[in-house]
């Protein structure tokens, strides 16, 4: 009976744990990074805000810091006439959809302690990482068709 309760709780912890992939994402995602891109599938040129914060041009050469013990990061703009002050965030990766063959990735805003104001985030699909590049991808609307805005990363 010993054993059974000991086997139960063992497959209890397993199946509660995340997955191995994304453990191994996490130990990838993990570190100092560079948002070196962001494109648009759009055509023309738009002012694209990211991430409800900025203008896509201030987040071009941005520094992202990603700590995955405990799903926290930073990160801080760069670019003439942009604010330069760190900004707080949290991040999940879920499991690789099924439909799509990606991860999905949320990331949501903090203050300094890890408190968010709206508790709202955003969904981005993590399209690419590697030990040295990572991709996102966020689909919105535009005049009612969906665009692709794609966020592309280096590691340093």
């Amino acid at each position: 009976m010993k054993k059974l309760a000991i086997l139960c709780l063992t497959f209890c912890f397993l199946a509660c744990g995340t997955s191995k992939t994304v453990r191994e994402s996490k130990k990838t995602i993990k570190g100092n990074w560079t948002l070196t891109t962001v494109e648009s599938s759009a055509i023309g040129d738009l002012k694209i805000s990211l991430l409800n914060d900025a203008e896509a041009s201030c987040f071009k050469n941005s520094s992202w810091q990603f700590i995955p013990n405990n799903n926290t990061g930073l990160y801080t703009l760069s670019g003439m006439n942009c604010d330069t002050d760190q900004r707080y965030f949290t991040f999940t990766i879920d499991e690789v959809n099924k439909d799509t063959g990606l991860y999905n990735f949320l990331l949501k805003p903090t203050d300094a302690k890890g408190k968010s104001e709206t508790n709202s985030g955003f969904r981005l699909q993590l399209t690419s990482l590697s030990d040295t590049v990572m991709q996102w991808q966020q689909v919105v609307t535009l005049d009612g068709k969906p665009i692709t805005i794609s966020m592309n990363f280096s590691k340093y």
